[in-house]
């Protein structure tokens, strides 16, 4: 599931990361109809189709809940509780790592605020899939 696309993180970039990503979510749809899933999921078409070409500048913008709600179906849980348990293992990552909002914010290339980092941790704004890459791989980079 997302958080652990890659079987060894350690020294994964975010560009590592969104690749690891895109072959999951790839390997979700793979060999599926784009406008079947896209009408199964309600997921715009051209993200599913984007996933499915593994276009990682288009995947960098797919928002945590599309791309949870491509993987309901592979994994077998509910888009909702991909989507919780990612932001919840980026919060385990933080307490790991010494790391607060602030920090992240300072950090990553999104150009965003403390704050804006709190609202997408706690899912009252949208966390893109770059984003996600960037977050997770400074967690990376900070853990013991």
């Amino acid at each position: 599931m997302l958080y652990d696309a890659l079987a060894d993180p350690d020294g994964a970039t975010a560009a590592d990361l969104l690749a690891a990503y895109a072959d999951e979510l790839a390997a979700a749809v793979d060999g599926a109809d784009t406008s079947t899933v896209a009408a199964e999921t309600g997921v715009d078409e051209s993200t599913v189709a984007a996933i499915a070409d593994r276009d990682l500048d288009a995947l960098s913008t797919v928002r945590l809940t599309d791309a949870a709600a491509i993987l309901e179906a592979e994994e077998g849980i509910s888009a909702d509780d991909i989507d919780a348990e990612v932001r919840d293992h980026l919060m385990m990552g933080m307490v790991t790592a010494i790391l607060d909002v602030d920090t992240i914010a300072a950090e990553i290339d999104a150009d965003l605020t403390g704050q804006e980092v709190q609202r997408m941790l706690e899912g009252r704004t949208r966390l893109t899939l770059g984003d996600l890459a960037e977050m997770q791989a400074l967690i990376v980079d900070r853990s013991p």
